[in-house]
């Protein structure tokens, strides 16, 4: 029987908005199934409003990985997706293909759009596509023009809105002793999301999950405005790393009006299901002010 703690369903405020964030997926090889089949029983528990998917569908960019990385996003609830590409899912070593089609299956099987923009009652999510197939295959990069595209679809939304980017590659390292490279040129992307008002960024690629704020690692010049960092481990495949290694998992984020929480669950083999671990909530500094 599948247990969540009570107090973890309880949301952090009345109505609130309630995002499934799941990550690095990995069909092929790493895929562990009994872990796919529990995240698939436990999403339509939680009663998200929306389920993001931060990359890495797939292992190897094949197209029968890609199938069955489509064939689990459609057993998930039926609510509105934001899914966007991962490192892992432009090819390796295709090198003709990555070269000059490197989202080919990706777009022909899961989705045309690499930078999404899911708008929803209470927020507008902006998906942005940080693999860079030409350049560096793992670290990730995100353009000017990408970030002008950002600005334009948070232009003119409500202040009460939530404003959430969803990147694969992470722009703050995670806070232990891997030490991971972040994406070049994270600093001015970041600048950017705070003059913008982000209120969170979600993303995947470091295969274990961190939940913080930017202003432990960028000074900025508004430090009144520091931008939730939620970072989803492996929800479905045995790649974790550091303090995850060997383990999955996945996010609820809740949008309140004034609040936002993000309930971390992991894996247990022992009970064969996802758990509640941590609940982390912080105060939507950028519609206060």
């Amino acid at each position: 029987m599948l247990h969540v703690p009570f107090p973890y369903l309880i949301p952090s405020e009345v109505d609130s908005l309630r995002l499934l964030h799941i990550s690095d997926l990995h069909f092929g090889p790493p895929y562990v199934e009994v872990v796919g089949e529990a995240a698939l029983r436990i999403a339509p528990l939680l009663k998200p409003d929306a389920v993001i998917v931060s990359g890495d569908l797939t292992q190897r960019a094949e197209r029968d990985q890609f199938l069955a990385a489509k064939a689990f996003l459609l057993q998930l609830p039926k609510v509105p997706q934001l899914v966007i590409p991962g490192n892992h899912d432009v090819p390796l070593y295709r090198l003709y293909e990555r070269w000059h089609r490197p989202h080919r299956r990706y777009q022909q099987i899961i989705s045309e759009e690499l930078n999404p923009v899911l708008r929803l009652d209470r927020a507008v999510i902006v998906g942005l596509d940080s693999t860079a197939p030409r350049t560096a295959i793992s670290n990730g990069r995100i353009d000017k023009w990408q970030l002008d595209a950002c600005e334009e679809a948070f232009r003119g939304v409500p202040a009460d809105h939530a404003r959430i980017v969803v990147a694969h590659h992470h722009f703050t390292p995670a806070p232990d002793y891997l030490r991971d490279s972040i994406m070049p040129k994270a600093k001015r992307s970041m600048e950017r999301f705070v003059d913008l008002r982000v209120d969170i960024i979600l993303g995947g690629h470091l295969h274990r999950a961190f939940i913080g704020n930017s202003l432990d690692f960028y000074s900025g010049f508004h430090r009144d405005r520091g931008i939730i960092c939620a970072q989803c481990g492996t929800t479905t495949s045995r790649r974790g790393r550091g303090r995850e290694c060997e383990k999955n998992s996945l996010n609820l984020v809740e949008v309140g009006r004034h609040f936002i929480s993000i309930i971390h669950y992991i894996y247990f083999h022992q009970t064969g299901e996802f758990e509640a671990m941590s609940r982390h909530t912080f105060r939507r500094q950028a519609f206060d002010n």
